[in-house]
């Protein structure tokens, strides 16, 4: 039996048309939604089935909690939460390396936490810093990628009581190392997000790689870029767990925008190290589906989702996304950015969509799921506030499954910035609100959220703040 199924480079001519739900959910609008869950005033509207994203169907769930109450004000001005949780700042930027070699990196990202011996936990954390990253990743002597990159990871570990015993680089000159993700084997593979090449902004290497990181020992993958997997505006990734698939998504910035590619592993499955082995890049093309926000109605689904080589997957000459995929194209969205496996599909996230930049319709963030199985993209949520632009609750971002079900999403919008949860139910409510103002009394700003993710036992939630870089530990009655 093949470690993972063949699947035919593209679907025949003859395909349905899209399939909609036979009863369209209504469109709440914020205020409804927020009456429902507490959360008025603070809070996302959206409409889907939840359970899509676990199950693949839209099979009622039994009733469960809708959220830990309303936040409670931080005294110490950092973190709001529901009474009963509280944090522990683990590690903030500018700070001293445990390890010695540099102060704590800027642009807190993406974030993965994986097991280790005796109850200890690892934890890899991206820096997406840009050529002028306020505090770069120290370069360390064979996990250096390019001398001029100023991203990277850092690496955590912490004992049974969630206290750090050690930090440290884990890879560095990298750059814009902004998402990612886990793989079945306890790796992370940390996405650059340029396509910047040797020669430009002083880059002594071509960038807009996939690595792959060791969180126990970083040596031992060291800083080899996975060729094979592309070489684009990489967001996140997530592995099929039963045939190894590697789907990837990308955020490009202009028109044409990104596209959700898969990996087909030519060692799928192998352990650390094994995607280095190369495999068959190919984009998602839905037909009759040029662009992903043209569709609105939560249900909607398309079978028989094709996928096509990509020519060139290293782009020597012409970006992944304005290469020649055929007559009938490839489907493209705007701000691609989070994904993940859920249940027995992928989940990804279109964080929104904008028509004067170029979308075919606008929205505040979309999660659609592919089934493998069935060659099934359906669209499982639409988020966004129905009037007010300026409140929170557009523009999802980084999301994980919650050890209690559902979702934990991270806000990266105007204004105040949140975690929210999910439940299986489809109610929101608010898990934490940022309240270290980065701006001024007159015109506050805080920064985003990024890289939730909780410990193996469930019982801590990590997250970081963007800036000024932080990382907390949440703790409290998640099983309530």
């Amino acid at each position: 039996m093949p470690a993972f199924e063949p699947v035919p480079e593209s679907a025949p001519e003859s395909v349905p048309g899209p399939v909609s739900p036979a009863t369209s959910p209504r469109s709440a609008t914020r205020r409804e939604v927020l009456a429902r869950t507490g959360a008025l005033g603070a809070g996302i509207a959206f409409t889907g089935a939840l359970t899509e994203l676990f199950t693949g169907t839209a099979a009622a769930q039994p009733p469960g909690h809708s959220g830990y109450g309303p936040l409670v004000p931080d005294p110490g001005g950092l973190l709001d939460l529901p009474e009963g949780f509280r944090y522990r700042v683990l590690s903030r930027e500018g700070e001293p390396l445990r390890s010695g070699e540099g102060p704590v990196p800027s642009n807190h990202d993406g974030m993965s936490a994986f097991p280790g011996r005796h109850g200890r936990v690892h934890l890899v954390r991206n820096h997406e810093n840009r050529v002028t990253g306020r505090i770069p990743v120290p370069t360390v002597e064979g996990l250096t990628y390019d001398p001029a990159g100023k991203g990277g990871c850092t690496a955590l570990t912490l004992d049974g009581r969630g206290r750090v015993l050690s930090e440290r680089v884990a890879i560095a000159g990298t750059a814009v190392n902004c998402a990612g993700g886990p793989t079945p084997w306890n790796t992370w593979l940390t996405c650059e997000e340029t396509e910047d090449k040797a020669g430009t902004n002083g880059y002594t290497k071509d960038h807009g790689f996939i690595f792959e990181v060791d969180p126990e020992d970083p040596h031992r993958t060291g800083a080899v870029p996975l060729t094979a997997m592309g070489r684009f505006q990489h967001e996140a990734i997530a592995v099929d767990p039963r045939r190894g698939v590697v789907y990837e998504t990308e955020d490009a910035f202009e028109r044409p925008f990104g596209l959700f590619y898969r990996f087909l592993p030519n060692k799928p499955l192998g352990g650390r190290g094994s995607l280095r082995a190369g495999g068959r890049l190919q984009a998602m093309r839905v037909p009759g589906v040029p662009d992903l926000s043209s569709i609105q109605q939560t249900g909607t689904s398309f079978d028989h989702v094709e996928w096509v080589d990509v020519p060139d997957p290293l782009a020597t000459t012409t970006p992944i996304r304005l290469q020649d995929f055929g007559p009938r194209g490839s489907t493209h969205a705007q701000k691609l950015e989070g994904c993940y496996w859920g249940g027995a599909g992928v989940c990804f996230v279109s964080s929104f969509a904008r028509g004067a930049d170029g979308s075919a319709a606008d929205h505040y963030g979309q999660i659609w799921r592919y089934d493998p199985e069935r060659r099934r993209l359906t669209l499982v949520i639409v988020f966004g506030p129905d009037t007010d632009v300026q409140l929170p609750g557009e523009s999802p971002d980084n999301i994980c499954l919650a050890p209690s079900g559902g979702l934990m999403v991270c806000e990266d919008g105007g204004g105040a910035q949140h975690v929210y949860g999910v439940t299986r139910r489809g109610e929101v409510y608010p898990m934490a609100r940022g309240r270290n103002n980065i701006g001024t009394p007159e015109e506050p700003e805080w920064g985003e959220f990024a890289g939730v993710t909780f410990s193996p036992d469930g019982d801590t939630m990590y997250v970081n703040c963007y800036a000024p870089g932080t990382t907390f530990a949440v703790t409290g009655p998640w099983r309530r």
